[in-house]
């Protein structure tokens, strides 16, 4: 009876009540969840509701013969124009997102920052004596990997053409945590000045680099091949 003409009927007049008969297209099916129920499909003719489809669940009690409803609702078929997955606030933000004014607040227990009466055995990175909050090592090692890729890192066209490496450099500033220096910043205005690079970048502009002592150095004095002339 549920997968018969009646059930289909039954539960379309359900389907109808809600929707309303410009809003109800073909059957498109039915199957049994058990003994005593079935679920039934109809097209959805809804506007901006393509490939959407109503559904009633319909039951039979056993030994009765009649049908009942159970549910009626609107549910996403397989090709339906469906809005994409919710994406909290918070995880939407993408660097470089922010502009004058806005405001961005930390995530709900933020794995970057830590509380100074949280950290266990010395463990945070401490930076700025006017937070009560510092630098987690999730934080700090989430860093080291951002400035040690790409266009800063070893592997940058820079670097691979470099014979100095940065943690040799005078003009690079290391950042420290336990006396380790992976990344620091560079003062050489000609090169990734006020930028973080990692210790095994490099560049043509390292402090050591020696001076061209050949011809047009500054090093070199003037060369008159002419001789004196008369006018």
């Amino acid at each position: 009876m549920l997968l018969s003409v009646q059930g289909i009927e039954a539960a379309r007049e359900a389907v109808l009540e809600v929707a309303g008969r410009d809003g109800v297209g073909d059957h498109l099916g039915g199957s049994s969840t058990s003994p005593e129920t079935a679920v039934h499909r109809f097209a959805c003719r809804e506007r901006g509701y393509r490939g959407w489809e109503w559904i009633a669940v319909i039951a039979c009690p056993p030994g009765a013969d009649y049908v009942t409803v159970n549910e009626v609702a609107l549910h996403a078929g397989d090709r339906a124009l469906a809005a994409p997955a919710w994406v909290p606030y918070e995880d939407r933000v993408r660097p470089g997102d922010l502009r004058p004014g806005d405001q961005l607040p930390l995530k709900a227990d933020d794995p970057r920052v830590i509380d100074e009466d949280d950290l266990a055995d010395d463990d945070g990175v401490r930076r700025n004596p006017g937070t009560l909050r510092t630098l987690s090592p999730a934080g700090w090692d989430a860093a080291v990997r951002r400035w040690s890729t790409g266009d800063t890192g070893p592997d940058a066209d820079f670097a691979r053409l470099a014979e100095r490496r940065c943690d040799s450099c005078a003009f690079w500033l290391p950042l420290q945590r336990r006396r380790r220096s992976d990344v620091g910043v560079c003062a050489n205005e000609f090169s990734a000045d006020g930028r973080v690079v990692a210790a095994d970048y490099g560049c043509g502009a390292h402090s050591d680099t020696p001076r061209d002592d050949g011809e047009g150095s500054a090093r070199r004095t003037a060369w008159d091949d002419g001789g004196p002339e008369r006018f």
